[in-house]
């Protein structure tokens, strides 16, 4: 428990400091461009720090719910995010040509975020009680069509990135699991064929792809956003420009969300960079001690999406920001300006914590057998000896009469 507790205190330190240094981010990522605009430069700050707040209190609040209730939500969260996702397609507002946020007035939610926390406790949930699948047949059925329905259903947004990172979340969730690497390798290279089918059917991801590999070959058209984000991480040198230094508003698209790693690399320099790169490795390293320390099974599993989810989307977005990547409008966790992710992953982060409290207690039910109706210690209940051979018995009986 000791153990647990540095853990623990790592993970509330990274992801606090993580989400004020993002605040801080925005803020100099949109306030000059806002001044020359002639608007409020606190805009998005004061939203963010909003989002923050709601998000800090709803990961308390999840630190000290017990994460096995989840289980009985596992159903409804699932079904919640498959209508949700549905939805967005028909009355989902339309931003830079992708449908992703549903509007209620002056909030805009996206339905994606949910999807991820609603997959990763129903994955935690089928694993925990079926344990991880021995064929190719188990395995696309039902998690492979669970995770078919909700990456069609995210790429007709479209949003590459959020389907990626689903895959990567669920591979290690079965990894961890105890599938066999070479069937989980047969399942993701099967993924993997399919994707790249999928994007070069379409015009727009296809000239995503083409973008990253050639991005100087088209610097006013495709390749624009990748050339910028890497001329901007590369003109910060060793220590950057300084905090609102960097004229990126004016060069570099979306850079409060998606490309907010450019604003670091340019204000902050390779410092900034490596510190945030140390911070996701810290994020990394407590959370996967959390969730393999877990005896229960549900934890376990559970502790491994979210904490994969989260790297996963941390390494897509550095990777897309700094050429190494196809850029797939994945934000930076907790950095990143956006109420939805931030609330949610929030939120996430909070039954992690949970999850590292209690997650090494032993799961007690109801034991019917008991009279008084106490409970028991999960598992398989000892069994009386087996009662003699016939042949032993016999014997006995012999040896008695002589």
């Amino acid at each position: 428990m000791k153990q647990a507790g540095v853990e623990t205190r790592i993970l509330v330190l990274v992801t606090l400091g993580l989400t004020a240094f993002g605040a801080v981010m925005v803020y100099s990522a949109t306030s000059s461009s806002a001044v020359l605009g002639g608007t409020d430069p606190m805009y998005y700050l004061k939203r963010q720090a909003i989002y923050a707040v709601l998000g800090v209190l709803l990961m308390v609040v999840a630190s000290r719910t017990d994460f096995r209730k989840l289980r009985s939500l596992s159903p409804a969260l699932l079904t919640t995010s498959v209508v949700l996702c549905l939805a967005v397609l028909v009355v989902g507002t339309s931003v830079n040509g992708a449908k992703r946020w549903i509007s209620l007035g002056p909030i805009a939610f996206q339905p994606s975020e949910l999807a991820k926390i609603g997959l990763a406790v129903w994955a935690a949930v089928y694993l925990a009680r079926k344990g991880p699948p021995r064929t190719l047949k188990e395995l696309a059925r039902p998690v492979g069509l669970v995770v078919g329905v909700f990456a069609v259903l995210l790429l007709a947004e479209p949003d590459l990135g959020t389907a990626i990172a689903l895959v990567l979340m669920l591979a290690a969730m079965l990894l961890v699991a105890g599938t066999q690497p070479r069937l989980l390798g047969l399942g993701l290279g099967l993924v993997v064929a399919v994707a790249l089918l999928a994007t070069w059917i379409e015009p727009y991801r296809r000239a995503r792809l083409l973008a990253f590999l050639h991005p100087w070959h088209d610097v006013q058209g495709a390749g624009y956003q990748t050339a910028q984000a890497i001329i901007s991480v590369a003109s910060g040198g060793i220590f950057g420009k300084g905090l609102g230094n960097g004229p990126v508003m004016s060069y570099l698209p979306e850079a409060h969300t998606d490309m907010i790693f450019g604003v670091i690399g340019e204000e902050l320099g390779l410092v900034g960079v490596m510190a945030v790169i140390a911070a996701f490795l810290a994020f990394a390293y407590a959370g996967f001690r959390v969730a393999l320390s877990a005896r229960d099974p549900f934890g376990k599993f559970l502790a491994t999406g979210i904490v994969s989810l989260v790297c996963a989307q941390a390494v897509l977005n550095l990777a897309a920001v700094l050429g190494l990547a196809p850029l797939t409008g994945i934000p930076l966790p907790f950095v990143s300006y956006g109420g939805s992710s931030l609330v949610l992953t929030l939120t996430a982060v909070g039954v992690v914590l949970n999850i590292a409290v209690n997650g090494g207690k032993e799961a007690r039910v109801r034991d019917r057998s008991r009279g008084d109706g106490r409970s028991r210690r999960s598992g398989a209940r000892r069994r009386r000896s087996a009662a003699p051979p016939r042949r032993q018995r016999e014997l006995r009986r012999l040896a008695g009469s002589g």
